[in-house]
């Protein structure tokens, strides 16, 4: 039988809006990115999405002002569900403290996992953590180590800042939200809608298939080109990974483009 007193201690199931913060039977059963991405509801286009797009730029203005004097950072990814003993969590509180002590700040999507290690290993480091946090069913709220943590209701205006405030993408083991951010950064830089900078892959075991594949098949049929293929660097090494996005750094300030 569970004791009472630990049942209080415990702490409530919540999910976070913007600055609401709800518990318990007042979470809702959907998300914001679900009812404006609903097409099942027709009969509500016209009636609330015009106020949806308030709280749209709400989210945008939010952001901008938030991280607008942040140092210059490197956007870190990876899984939510990996360990903290995992070869990929311990990878990324290297590397976290790795950027730190170059000078970047750290910017996660501010969740467990993978996450939580690199912005660990950025404030250990004496260096700047932010994590940027999402609504979602299964809640996770932002990690202990976060410095400057924004929660978004809205994954694009969250992935603008993710892509606004970095001078490289450095992406562990993860999963779909992992790939989805990856392909997104590699597809911007090709489009040259953002300035070419560093697309890091971690983990050479973990993601040398998916390389092998697009050398194979995407390259092979000429889906892609071999300058697409120099867009993504594969390393296990922290610092060889570090040192490629200072290098990369250097050379767009001396061009006027940072």
């Amino acid at each position: 039988m569970t004791d009472s007193s630990d049942d209080r201690a415990r702490p409530p199931h919540e999910r976070h809006r913007g600055a609401v913060t709800l518990r318990r039977d007042s979470i809702p059963p959907s998300t914001a990115d679900e009812k404006l991405l609903d097409s099942h509801h027709r009969g509500e286009w016209k009636t609330k999405d015009a106020w949806r797009a308030l709280r749209i730029l709400s989210e945008f203005v939010e952001g901008f002002d938030t991280l607008a004097d942040l140092p210059p950072a490197v956007s870190v990814f990876g899984s939510a569900r990996s360990g903290p003993d995992s070869p990929e969590c311990e990878m990324a509180a290297a590397l976290g403290a790795a950027l730190a002590e170059a000078g970047y700040a750290v910017i996660t999507g501010g969740g467990p996992g993978v996450m939580e290690a690199a912005n660990r290993g950025a404030t250990e480091a004496g260096g700047m953590s932010v994590g940027l946090g999402i609504e979602l069913p299964f809640e996770q709220g932002l990690n202990s180590w976060v410095d400057i943590g924004i929660d978004f209701r809205y994954f694009f205006v969250r992935k603008t800042m993710f892509v606004k405030y970095a001078q490289a993408f450095v992406v562990l083991p993860g999963g779909f939200g992992t790939l989805d951010e990856l392909f997104e950064a590699v597809t911007l830089v090709q489009t040259h809608k953002v300035t070419r900078f560093p697309v890091i892959l971690m983990g050479t075991e973990y993601w040398g298939g998916l390389v092998d594949w697009i050398k194979q098949r995407l390259l092979a049929e000429g889906k892609v080109s071999q300058d697409d293929m120099e867009l993504i660097m594969l390393t296990d090494d922290v610092e060889e990974a570090v040192q490629y996005i200072v290098e990369a750094d250097k050379a767009l300030s001396g061009n006027g483009n940072r």
